[in-house]
């Protein structure tokens, strides 16, 4: 009978055994999880890259059916001034009811083309950001002036505040306008009576917060999440008489956040909308002059 002396290595020995078989089969299970990591990370890969390229030629898509439209409405729209101004003789009173409504839906259509190539250059990385110091006052001031031509119902108003106590903007204004042209276009679209009101207010040290405010019909909740994805459109019986691409709420989120921002909405049906714009004071990473 063997000594406990005599046991005592070969159970160490039986041990060391089974512990090194226990490192071979996790080190195996280890090299068969890295292999299946490096598939995923491969196949994650390829669909990057698919994703890539679709996106790539969504946008070239896109950015050559804006530019082939274009001729064509340019041509419309002049046509329709030309008979409007009676180049080629006077209109009954029917014609030119008519000829306006061919203008009003070119016109749409000409917005819903140059909605499309703006989104078609941001999502291919090809828009250019020109930051510059300027003053609230002549941004509002130029937004006036744009919009005074187009409103047309007597039952809104469109009314700018005045900004106080916001200092000068290091950041792309047309960029900024852009933005704030779109809010105010679907807040008049939407609103049949009341007001539409423009804001800007400081928010914190560095940033600012511009705020368009309408009386219009509202937005109900289950709408609210989507609104600012692509081709989003809410469904009223209003919406239906109006015609767009719902590619302008879209744009205007990544301008914004092409300009260090974000926007933002709150709204209730009957009760009006409030779309905002926040950016920093200045542009981040840009050099002021």
């Amino acid at each position: 009978m063997a000594s406990d002396q005599e046991q005592e290595p070969q159970g160490l020995a039986a041990e060391l055994a089974a512990s090194r078989r226990e490192a071979q089969d996790l080190r195996s299970e280890l090299e068969e999880t890295n292999r299946g990591v490096l598939a995923l990370y491969a196949e994650l890969d390829a669909q990057a890259e698919h994703l890539r390229q679709a996106t790539e030629l969504k946008s070239r898509f896109l950015a050559y059916m804006s530019h082939e439209f274009r001729t064509p409405i340019n041509s419309i729209r002049s046509l329709t001034r030309l008979l409007l101004d009676r180049v080629d003789g006077p209109l009954t009173e029917e014609q030119e009811k008519q000829v306006n409504f061919i203008q009003d839906n070119a016109a749409e259509f000409a917005e819903m083309v140059d909605d499309l190539l703006d989104l078609a250059k941001v999502e291919a990385g090809r828009v250019e950001i020109s930051p510059a110091w300027f003053e609230m006052v002549d941004l509002f001031s130029a937004l006036r002036g744009m919009f005074k031509p187009v409103l047309t119902n007597p039952a809104v108003n469109l009314v700018f505040e005045e900004p106080h106590g916001v200092p000068k903007l290091y950041t792309d204004d047309r960029k900024l306008s852009q933005i704030l042209r779109n809010f105010i276009s679907n807040a008049l679209k939407f609103t049949p009576r009341g007001e539409v009101r423009v804001s800007v207010r400081m928010e914190g040290e560095g940033s600012v917060t511009f705020s368009v405010a309408d009386t219009g019909i509202g937005i109900a909740p289950e709408h609210l999440r989507t609104l600012f994805e692509d081709f989003a459109q809410v469904r009223s019986p209003l919406q239906q008489r109006l015609r767009g691409t719902g590619l302008g709420l879209s744009l205007s989120k990544k301008l914004a956040e092409l300009l260090g921002g974000s926007v933002d909405v709150q709204s209730e049906p009957g009760q009006g909308s409030v779309f905002t714009v926040t950016i920093p004071v200045q542009l981040e990473g840009a050099k002021s002059e």
